[in-house]
């Protein structure tokens, strides 16, 4: 049996969170049904009333290999330490300094789109070979690998 898998975010404002996850994944926010050049007259056409038209986006891998991430909207913000998050591989291969100043401007890059960043974490070869801690716009934690 094959299982394709897609990962949900709870947020306050889908469309935001969606562009951010785009950028800092080199995804795509993802086209609208066959037959309609705009997610707007998709949704009329569906019958979504216009207050509601905005409580979910979708980001595709353009490759189609990566998972698909949804955002949908909550009433309730977030309340604690994620149990799960996303770690972005920004540095795969490298080592020592030069992993480190990859993460480096990967996490600049990121917080001129949005994101916080939390937390450095030294390394602490052979297992640990140095992150970054940093929370999307929504406060949602991930790491920079």
């Amino acid at each position: 049996m094959t299982c394709d898998v897609q990962i949900t975010f709870d947020c306050a404002d889908p469309a935001a969170l969606a562009a951010f996850w785009a950028e800092a994944l080199g995804y795509r926010l993802q086209d609208p049904p066959a037959g309609f050049e705009l997610w707007e007259r998709a949704l009329e056409a569906m019958g979504v009333p216009p207050e509601r038209r905005g409580d979910a986006s979708a980001v595709i891998d353009p490759e189609g290999v990566r998972p698909r991430l949804f955002f949908q909207r909550v009433p309730e913000g977030k309340q604690v330490k994620n149990r799960v998050h996303l770690d972005v591989r920004a540095a795969p291969g490298l080592r020592g300094d030069e992993r480190m100043a990859a993460l480096e401007a990967e996490a600049e890059r990121l917080v001129a789109h949005g994101a916080t960043r939390l937390r450095r974490h030294e390394p602490a070869e052979p297992l640990e070979p140095g992150h970054l801690v940093m929370a999307d716009p929504e406060g949602n934690e991930f790491c920079l690998d």
